[in-house]
């Protein structure tokens, strides 16, 4: 009864082995493109998917204008403290004070790219980047200012 048992088990796990080696060499054979990129030797020719996502910028226009209205959706969306908006009082032309986006700071270090803060963005002020080439010998590197000196909101986005 025992060697019936083994004997069945030895059956079982060689056909397991010879369909996965089946499947293998039809695969060798049969490929239709070849995906797998020889980084960093084609760097100049990389492409990657649209959907990669690498790290999180703020795009600006000619006029160093940004669209973000400081709401905090991102760094509330945010499960670790990645982003983190700093604000300054400006004063409006009838001299009120208007709170208004100073920095945006981003953590490369602590991001884990789960787009959270792209998607609660009412504005769409920040996107997800193509770059993936983060290494750095100095971690204070990761940590970015998203917005450009002396950048401001554009007309129009409130």
């Amino acid at each position: 009864m025992f060697v019936i048992k083994y004997i069945k088990e030895v059956w079982t796990a060689v056909r397991s082995l010879l369909k996965g080696m089946k499947r293998t060499l039809y695969y060798f054979t049969h490929h239709k493109e070849i995906i797998t990129q020889q980084y960093p030797d084609n760097r100049d020719t990389l492409v990657l998917p649209e959907r990669f996502k690498g790290e999180v910028v703020m795009p600006h226009d000619e006029n160093n204008e940004h669209r973000c209205t400081g709401c905090q959706a991102c760094e509330l969306a945010c499960p670790n403290g990645t982003i983190k908006v700093i604000f300054k009082n400006d004063l409006t032309p009838e001299g009120k004070k208007k709170k208004a986006i100073d920095k945006l700071v981003y953590h490369l270090e602590l991001c884990t790219m789960c787009n959270l803060c792209i998607e609660a963005c009412p504005s769409d002020a920040i996107k997800m980047a193509q770059t993936f080439e983060h290494s750095v010998f100095d971690r204070n590197q990761l940590t970015k200012i998203l917005n450009k000196p002396g950048s401001k909101i554009m007309e129009g986005v409130e």
